[in-house]
Formats: structure tokens, C-alpha cells, sequence
């Protein structure tokens, strides 16, 4: 009996916002709003994303012993995560700059902090969480070869893996063949396929096709306002977005991935668990901040 449908492996970060007419180009200077903090990290952004939809969720991470990290544990255990494999270092927690402009697009700066410290032997010591979990969500905010040993560790305990490589990196192919699914952006895709000889054209299902020739089981391309495209070795489909006014896109991408790993650990199919994550996706835009815009399950049925 799995103890969690989700545990996610990953970052943990105090996002520090401020808002601007604009997002400076380089050697600009612009003036924005006040500085406000919110809790972030996309590690801990997609266990409380998949907490708040109703899933029994557990986070693997590091933050520092610091008003951040206290303000990081605080609000994944009020969102119903289990945090007793949250661990606390001296050092900062860390930090991510983040600005957003009208239209609700970001850009952001991350300070790993506390994250650089979660190692390989944190991951083996946490071996039997890992084989407690339906699926385990990882991504590259956290050291390659932590994500390595999560990956490797999780397959080998016959848990299925969902990685996101944000910020995009090159990973060993017994990493990527594990994936089910490689969740990828746009630009994540792109810059992924830029190390295959002959990178494709300029289109999702091509770079769909390119990602899934990395070796992973299956492949999700989130295509912002216009949805996401699902991929496995039987066929693609287009999911259309959810026409919503966005507000703030920061952290979006987070709630969809813990929503996709939580329905894929329920037992829905690929496309299923997509159409799901990107109603939930949808939803997190039409409110400011991360964690603080994911909804609940009756919030996403209502939509």
C-alpha cells in the first residue's frame, strides 16, 4: 500500500516579487511596486499544488534555518504536505528575484541557497519515501546528481517519474529513459533539442518527436494560454488551454506538474491527466503569486 501519491523531490525558495510596467532590457533600470515575498521553489510548489487538489503529498528538500525556510515549512504544512523530509541547514534558504510585467509574464533570478545542499546521500536516506510514493516529481533546481539519485532510485523501486528539466540541462540517459513523462516547456524544449545534431523545426509536435527520441517513456509540452501536447511512442494529442485573464504566470508551470503527477498516480492516462493539469494550470494564472494561486479540487471542477 503507497504511503503517498506524491513525493517531490526538489527545490524550496522564497520568491521576492515585484511588479513593473515592463521587464528591464539589459543596462535598463525600471521602477516597480513593492517588494513582496511568497513562498516558492518548484519542488515545493508542486507538492503543495498537488496538496491543495487532494493528494497525499510528501516534499524532499533543504531550506535554510531562517525566517524563509520558517516561512516555507509553515505554509507546505498548511497546505496538508508532509514535511518530515524537509531538511534544515545553517545557511541561507534560497531566494528567487522575480519580476512581472502587465501581460502577467515573469522573468526570475534563482539563488539556490540551501537547495546546492541537498545531496545523493539525502535521497538514499530517504530510500524507503521513495518506494512509499506512486510517483515521484523531480526537476533541476536541486544538483544533477541529486536528481540522478532520485531518479535512478525512484525507477529502481518501481515508482513512476515525472521530471521537469527546468532550468534546462543535459541528463544521463538512464535519467531520461526513466521519465513518464519529460514535462518540458517551449523554451526548455528547445534548448534540450539544441543537443541533438539536426534539432526540428519550430513546432510542438516536432519538438515532441525530438524529445521523445532522448529516450523517455513519454513527453508533455506545456504551450502556455494555448495548452499542452501529450506524446508517447502511440501517438500525440493537442489538449487546448482554458481561456482565462492572467494575472501573474508565476508558477504556473508548477501547479500544472504537480497536478499531471498526481493524476497519473491516481490512474489516469496521459491525455487525461493532462486535460486536468491544464485546467489547473489555467486557474493558477488568474491570481497573483505561486503557491498562494494554486486551487482546490472544487475550484478546478468548477471551471
Amino acid at each position: 500500500m503507497h504511503r503517498y501519491d506524491l513525493l517531490v523531490v526538489g527545490s524550496a525558495n522564497a520568491d521576492l516579487v515585484i511588479r513593473v510596467d515592463h521587464r528591464p532590457a539589459a543596462g535598463e533600470t525600471v521602477l516597480g511596486s513593492d517588494l513582496a515575498t511568497h513562498p516558492g521553489g518548484k519542488g515545493a510548489n508542486q507538492a503543495v499544488a498537488a496538496a491543495r487538489l487532494g493528494a497525499r503529498t510528501a516534499l524532499l528538500a533543504r531550506v535554510g534555518d531562517d525566517p524563509y525556510g520558517r516561512l516555507l515549512l509553515d505554509t507546505q504544512r498548511a497546505s496538508g504536505v508532509d514535511t518530515d523530509a524537509v531538511l534544515t541547514d545553517d545557511g541561507p534558504t534560497g531566494v528567487a528575484l522575480i519580476t512581472v510585467d502587465r501581460s502577467g509574464e515573469n522573468s526570475i533570478v534563482v539563488s539556490p541557497g540551501a537547495n546546492a545542499q541537498l545531496s545523493a546521500r539525502d535521497v538514499r536516506a530517504a530510500e524507503p519515501l521513495l518506494a512509499a510514493a506512486k510517483v515521484v516529481s523531480v526537476q533541476l533546481e536541486i544538483p544533477l546528481d541529486t536528481v540522478a539519485a532520485a531518479v535512478r532510485t525512484a525507477a529502481a523501486a518501481g515508482t513512476r517519474v515525472v521530471l521537469n528539466p527546468s532550468p534546462p540541462a543535459s541528463l544521463p540517459a538512464d535519467v531520461l529513459v526513466a521519465c513518464d513523462p519529460l514535462v518540458a516547456n517551449e523554451h526548455e524544449a528547445k534548448l534540450l533539442l539544441r543537443r541533438l545534431p539536426d534539432g526540428p523545426p519550430g513546432a510542438p509536435e516536432s519538438w515532441a518527436e525530438g524529445l521523445l527520441a532522448l529516450g523517455p517513456r513519454s513527453v508533455v509540452v506545456t504551450l502556455g494560454a494555448a495548452g499542452a501536447l501529450a506524446a508517447d511512442r502511440t501517438g500525440m494529442v493537442r489538449v487546448p488551454g482554458v481561456p482565462v485573464e492572467a494575472v501573474d504566470t508565476t508558477g504556473a508551470g508548477d501547479a500544472f506538474t504537480g497536478a499531471l503527477a498526481w493524476r497519473l498516480g491516481a490512474g489516469d492516462d496521459l491525455e487525461a491527466a493532462v486535460r486536468y493539469a491544464v485546467r489547473v494550470g489555467a486557474a493558477a494564472v488568474t491570481r497573483a503569486g505561486a503557491q498562494e494561486s494554486y486551487p482546490t479540487a472544487a475550484e478546478v471542477t468548477g471551471r
